[in-house]
């Protein structure tokens, strides 16, 4: 029996184009869910794992499979749901899962000949019973899987080329910012992966940098930290020689202890969602979780940067508390900081969030032909209609808060407080002029998304 795992690129997310700016290839993920379910896969399975967003095969000179697994955030949908066709065009079932076939059940339906919900380790074997007996049920539900459960992941079965290797350790989050799917998906517990299985997995990496996907490394609680300061532990036991980023909520700057044993475990750099730069902002997003204890961000990121690991910000445009200008306030905020790196992104109507329920009643999800539109559900397009900036508006402040941020002269003064810090000055003269030259992609690519939004309205108008 032959099996392929697919991971579907989008065309439009331009940090996947390692061919126009080689340092995308830092920002290239490997598809871990699909690995992990390899992992369960009996061995009379042949499987073939494919991620289109490192190469696209010609699928027509590859052998005919016996079923075909395919993955997909929203953004991935519609090219997803193309592949399914092309498949099921040659008499392959192909089922389905992931966040966006969960949250859309239906509408997957249409395009597949079977869906798993939820978290997929629970139902995966029956899936693949199902299949070999010619009975795929037409959905599954997966739930909440057993961490104990979760098996080490076939890294192996991933073609090299990769700059990052790429780990969960935990899953779920009690934040359930109105934004974010995490909760609806994953649930609001914080469940941990055993600490044996997850130093056995990083041993199996091949690569020297990892990235560790979970939504939030440290959770929120103290039980949760210590949890941390173990796994840190015992990394540093099994002297793994591996650098690693990860996720985490700001509070990760509140223990010293804890940063210490993650600097000496290999950790190179953390992302934190700040968000918003306003009260107004955070409290909007449902991000109380950073208005705690009148906390100082700039003392916090020091914190964190003193134990050399760097600090990447991610911030929101598009609040019904943004204004113009907030371009660039958000990037005087994260210069103000400290930040090493920002990440800015359009607020998005993700389904299965508060927002999007929010959006849909009140008529503001404006690219809605959907499947076709999902693929500007990248967090890199604006997709609904914002309270106070027009559609070339929230544009300009996207493109001002960049050009502030990454002007040349910003970037040696980061590059200089590094030198002067003594952490790591060449990654952040890099991972700077990546998103500098990031920028001219995007430039190109919002002038054709407003060229196409223009001819779009002008059609309805017609009409």
């Amino acid at each position: 029996m032959r099996l392929y795992l697919i991971n579907p690129s989008n065309p439009l997310v331009t940090i996947t184009r390692v061919k126009e700016s080689r340092w995308n290839r830092y920002r290239v993920w490997k598809p871990l869910s699909l690995i992990v379910l390899a992992g369960l896969t009996p061995p009379e399975w042949e499987i073939l794992v494919v991620d289109e967003n490192l190469r696209i095969p010609d699928y027509e000179t590859l052998p005919r499979p016996d079923l075909v697994g395919i993955t997909a955030f929203t953004s991935q949908a519609n090219r997803a749901y193309q592949l399914a066709a092309h498949f099921r065009g040659l008499g392959v079932p192909v089922v389905m899962g992931g966040i966006h076939a969960t949250m859309c059940l239906d509408e997957a339906l249409q395009h597949v000949d079977s869906v798993v919900t939820g978290e997929a380790e629970g139902v995966w074997p029956q899936v693949l019973e199902d299949a070999r007996q010619n009975d795929l049920k037409r959905s599954y539900d997966g739930g909440l899987a057993e961490m104990k459960d979760v098996p080490l992941a076939r890294h192996d079965l991933l073609a090299t080329g990769y700059a990052l290797g790429a780990i969960q350790t935990t899953r779920g989050c009690p934040l359930n910012c109105s934004f974010c799917s995490v909760t609806a998906f994953n649930g609001a517990k914080y469940r941990q992966r055993p600490i044996p299985d997850v130093v056995r997995e990083l041993q199996s990496i091949r690569e020297k940098h990892v990235l560790v996907v979970d939504d939030n490394l440290i959770g929120t609680r103290s039980d949760h930290i210590e949890r941390a300061k173990e796994l840190f532990r015992a990394m540093c036991r099994a002297n793994l020689g591996k650098e690693w980023l990860a996720q985490a909520t700001i509070n990760f700057a509140d223990d010293e202890e804890l940063l210490a044993l993650a600097a000496k475990a290999g950790c190179g750099g953390v992302f934190i969602g700040f968000e918003s730069p306003t009260p107004e902002g955070l409290a909007e997003l449902g991000k109380k979780f950073n208005l705690l204890k009148g906390r100082e961000f700039r003392a916090s990121v020091r914190r964190i940067q003193r134990h050399r690991i760097l600090v990447v910000g991610s911030f929101i445009i598009g609040l019904d508390s943004d204004e113009p200008g907030i371009g660039r306030r958000i990037a005087e905020t994260a210069a103000q900081y400290g930040l090493d790196n920002l990440n800015v992104l359009f607020l998005t109507p993700l389904p299965g969030t508060r927002l999007w329920d929010e959006m849909k009643a009140q008529d503001r999800v404006a690219l809605d032909a959907f499947p076709e539109d999902w693929k500007y559900y990248t967090l890199t397009f604006p997709v609904a209609r914002y309270k106070h900036l027009s559609l070339p508006g929230i544009i300009d402040e996207m493109l001002s808060c960049d050009r502030t941020f990454y002007s040349m002269p910003q970037i040696m003064r980061r590059v200089w407080g590094s030198v002067w810090q003594r952490r790591r000055p060449l990654i952040t003269l890099l991972g700077n002029l990546s998103y500098r030259r990031n920028l001219q992609l995007n430039c190109a690519g919002y002038a054709d998304f407003l060229q196409k939004q223009g001819a779009r309205q002008a059609r309805v108008s017609v009409s």
